[in-house]
């Protein structure tokens, strides 16, 4: 997956191709799926969701420009797959989920693969995380006809929102970055994701953690 999918495509940060290769896929799939984890397309994982295509998820995270201490928002948790690639380049990671029971599975998946500095949260990641912000990074895996302006004024200087934008049969898979002149985007590649859905559940602007 990691020569093919993802070098041979132009994803060069090492510690992304490094934190691609450890982490087990196939321990974020269902057990009908196990074989096919490691596939150059996104997984269904019930609940109307999916694991990512492993090459979207390199890009997002090279994109994010991550260090040892950053500290990263992620809105849609699903499995919590990408959760676990996260949290072996940053500082603590901050995953909210909307489905309680994603974010119940995506917890347990965590814990096993040993990534202990991940927060698992439950609610509206619309409105992102106000207890834990700025963010040096802030990923989005659901597609939004627009970047929520929560998320924007939760980046912390040089932070980057990584989220597709556009209607749900295709999107843009877009990079804001907060620089002293303001905002400025980029785009990466064309995508297609599911869509964002606000919640309204949880606290704190939208998320509590999970007790499970």
């Amino acid at each position: 997956m990691v020569r093919r999918q993802l070098a041979a495509r132009g994803i060069a940060d090492r510690r992304v191709l490094a934190a691609m290769a450890a982490v087990p896929r196939e321990e974020f799939v269902g057990p009908a799926q196990v074989r096919d984890a490691y596939g150059d397309h996104p997984l269904v994982i019930g609940s109307g969701q999916t694991i990512s295509q492993p090459y979207i998820v390199a890009l997002m995270t090279e994109a994010a420009h991550l260090g040892r201490r950053s500290r990263v928002l992620e809105v849609g948790t699903g499995s919590g797959y990408h959760a676990a690639i996260l949290a072996r380049l940053a500082g603590h990671i901050w995953t909210i989920e909307r489905l309680p029971e994603l974010a119940a599975t995506a917890r347990r998946q965590l814990a096993a693969t040993g990534a202990d500095n991940v927060t698992v949260l439950v609610g509206d990641g619309t409105a992102g995380y106000p207890p834990a912000a700025p963010f040096d990074a802030i990923l989005v895996a659901a597609a939004a006809a627009a970047p929520p302006p929560a998320l924007l004024r939760q980046l912390a200087p040089a932070g980057r929102l990584i989220i597709p934008v556009g209607p749900l049969d295709v999107q843009d898979l877009l990079v804001y970055e907060r620089t002293p002149s303001g905002i400025a985007a980029r785009s990466l590649c064309a995508c297609c994701f599911v869509p964002l859905i606000p919640s309204g559940a949880g606290t704190h602007g939208g998320a509590a953690p999970l007790a499970v």
